[in-house]
């Protein structure tokens, strides 16, 4: 694995931190720009892989909030999302309907047929797929399709095979800085950042109204 490069500083990733970029940088941003479609394992990745019982026998899962608003962004930007994992939970059924994510399919035992099957019902390819996963049921549709992302702390094969390897471990905002490099490379960062920036002159935090009050800023993507 060649050395990491340090990520463009004007992302929110620690500066102590890197992101491992394998392709060469500009054939990565051209094929980030060209995702319409993200898919995402779910434990591991939109969780930090563990798992917690109810004494009623209830599974539980934490996601992270951080997540939830680049997922929010990338539908803002119209970007389709979509759950493939093993496991099958209501927490994450709730979770996916809450964030308007559009396919989630659980308890799957072939991921690669199964994001095929996706791909194909959005009328989309493989290579304007994106798809993040954290261990080796993962690795097929990794390394199949057009931009294939590990988390941080992902298994060493599935780190080997990913085009991008977060900064950042699942749980943990990794999705949230896979959606902000995604759009940064087609230089939509900026339109989503402007739906929390308060209009050149508004005077409404000198006046002590609340920034996101009626039409402005953050009023955009919903609950995160």
């Amino acid at each position: 694995m060649p050395p990491a490069i340090k990520p463009d500083m004007t992302t929110h990733i620690p500066a102590n931190m890197t992101t491992d970029i394998k392709p060469e940088s500009s054939d990565l941003d051209r094929r980030l720009a060209g995702v319409q479609l993200l898919l995402l394992d779910c434990d591991g990745v939109l969780t930090d892989g563990g798992i917690t019982w109810s004494d009623n026998g209830v599974e539980l899962k934490t996601f992270n909030i951080r997540d939830g608003l680049g997922i929010r962004a990338w539908q803002r930007a119209g970007g389709r999302t979509g759950i493939i994992t093993g496991r099958s939970s209501l927490a994450v059924e709730r979770r996916a309907d809450e964030l308007g994510i559009e396919f989630v399919r659980q308890g799957v035992d072939d991921k690669l047929a199964m994001a095929d099957a996706v791909i194909r019902e959005c009328g989309l390819s493989w290579e304007q797929t994106a798809f993040m996963g954290d261990d080796l049921p993962d690795l097929p549709v990794v390394s199949r399709c057009g931009v294939g992302v590990a988390v941080a702390d992902a298994c060493p094969e599935l780190l080997a095979a990913a085009a991008v390897v977060t900064a950042l471990p699942g749980g943990r905002g990794a999705v949230r800085e896979l959606v902000e490099r995604m759009l940064r490379a087609r230089s939509g960062w900026e339109a989503i950042v402007g739906g929390y920036t308060l209009p050149r002159g508004d005077t409404r935090l000198d006046t002590g109204i609340a920034t996101g009050a009626g039409t402005g800023a953050g009023t955009h993507f919903g609950r995160a």
